[in-house]
């Protein structure tokens, strides 16, 4: 495409000049050269020029050149622990695709709400919401999306036997349902979607202050469960109202789907076991250590020690068939994990040049409107990451972000989750997040739908994530 042939070329170019400028008082040479490298990275992850993660390899090669860090400093945030626990988390999710067991959880969870035919939206929505807490929201949407269009086939084989305008809209709730569901899902843990895990990192890096996962889940599981039902009302009740009531299709296109997997295989069960011991460590870490101290458990800890399970624990012995093997891991999302370090190498230096003190100053003495930045911060997070990736933009705006809060003496929290969360909660594009694209292109929906109801949600997850940064993490932390 000629935009990521513009970009592929522009970013070097406007890195080589920005160096031939002779840099704006009150910035240093190194200075200057960071704000230098920012530059050519956004501009090759805003027009995916390169892959996301060889742009996010930059750091280790420029800010040695430009005298800013050693080799050593700039590769260190590349290893940083919260690496590691996003990469258990992935470890997880591709033993629960490998298994099955993610289609067995999210036939049951449909399968149990009932034949209702906003229920059947309800249990969709629910289903993905609960599996893209712990595998990517693409994977999960990719999943639900066959399951979604059998019931929607059952429902026109009949000609004549529902109003075409109940099928339609029921068609497009379901749609718009697995893929905002998909988004709220992966916010509510720590490892469910990638800007959470760059936060966490970027907190660490910055402010040596630990999110984990428990803490995470305290405001954030509450937050995405009140947004889901919300989005639930606003697309059934408010905008497209189906007016079908029962339909006992489904449920039996649903048990019959159950009914193929057949029992629990031994994969599934082993696999079952070690991911909810490791969601209830990670839910109750700090009441283990508290009991074994000699453990020292931390977040990655736990998920290291569940992928080495994964990796080490039989599933045939004949056959010495383990829940994962290495050739399953070609599946993960490596490159996510290269991202994560580049963001916080990048940061880093932004912090060690001055640049994010200097940003702070120019917004200095607006603590007597904290709400008013909170709403404005995350408003511009939240329309920005409808066209451009949200890992990109959390990495480039929380050390902006982190600036302004400190300068303006708001608790960096109560500006950098708003950012962090509205980055994920991009409703109204299908190019926004991949699950509204891959519902997009099943034919069901159009633009102007999502933008319809995209619209309302983006305001009122601006609204409400606002509203508990403000009054609900104080008490928290």
């Amino acid at each position: 495409m000629l935009h990521k042939k513009i970009g592929l070329f522009l970013a070097p170019v406007v890195f080589g000049i920005l160096l031939l400028i002779s840099p704006p008082a009150p910035l240093s040479q190194e200075a200057w050269g960071v704000l230098a490298l920012a530059a050519f990275m956004l501009i090759w992850w805003v027009t995916e020029a390169v892959p996301l993660a060889v742009a996010a390899l930059l750091p280790m090669i420029l800010l040695p050149m430009l005298g800013v860090q050693t080799m050593k400093e700039a590769a260190a945030p590349y290893a940083n622990p919260i690496v590691f626990l996003f990469m258990g988390g992935f470890m997880l999710a591709v033993a629960m695709e490998r298994w099955n067991l993610h289609r067995r959880i999210a036939l049951n969870i449909v399968g149990f709400v009932g034949t209702n035919a906003n229920r059947i939206v309800l249990g969709f929505m629910l289903a993905t919401a609960l599996l893209s807490m712990w595998i990517s929201n693409t994977a999960t949407t990719i999943m639900m999306l066959p399951i979604a269009t059998s019931v929607i086939q059952l429902l026109t084989s009949e000609d004549g036997k529902y109003p075409a305008k109940g099928i339609r809209n029921f068609a497009l709730t379901l749609m718009l349902g697995i893929a905002y569901a998909a988004n709220i899902g992966g916010t509510a843990t720590l490892i469910g979607t990638p800007p959470n895990v760059v936060f966490a990192g970027f907190m660490s890096e910055t402010y040596n202050l630990e999110i984990s996962f428990a803490t995470w889940m305290l405001f954030a599981l509450p937050l995405a469960a009140v947004l889901l039902v919300i989005t639930y009302f606003v697309n059934v009740r408010l905008l497209f109202p189906n007016g079908l009531g029962q339909f006992s299709g489904a449920a039996d296109l649903i048990k019959s789907e159950v009914q193929r997997l057949g029992k629990l295989s031994k994969g599934e069960k082993r696999t079952l076991v070690i991911f909810v011991c490791t969601a209830l460590s990670w839910i109750f870490r700090a009441q283990l250590n508290q009991f074994f101290p000699f453990l020292a458990l931390s977040d990655a800890t736990i998920a290291l020690i569940a992928t080495i399970a994964l990796f080490v624990v039989p599933v045939n012995f004949d056959k010495t068939e383990y829940i994962l093997e290495w050739k399953d891991t070609s599946k993960l999302a490596w490159g996510i994990l290269l991202l994560f370090g580049g963001g916080l190498s990048l940061a880093a230096a932004l912090a060690k040049v001055g640049l994010i003190e200097l940003v702070g100053q120019q917004f200095s003495g607006l603590e007597n409107t904290s709400f008013l930045v909170i709403i404005g911060l995350a408003a511009i997070s939240l329309f920005l990451t409808e066209i451009m990736s949200n890992v990109a933009l959390v990495t480039v705006f929380l050390p902006v972000v982190a600036g302004i809060a400190d300068a303006a003496n708001i608790a960096p929290l109560e500006v950098t989750i708003p950012v962090t969360l509205a980055a994920s909660y991009a409703f109204m594009l299908p190019m926004s997040t991949p699950p509204n694209a891959i519902v997009f292109a099943s034919g069901k929906l159009s633009v102007s739908n999502m933008v319809r109801a995209g619209i309302i949600l983006n305001l009122i997850a601006i609204l409400l994530i606002s509203v508990v940064a403000y009054w609900v993490l104080p008490l928290l932390f």
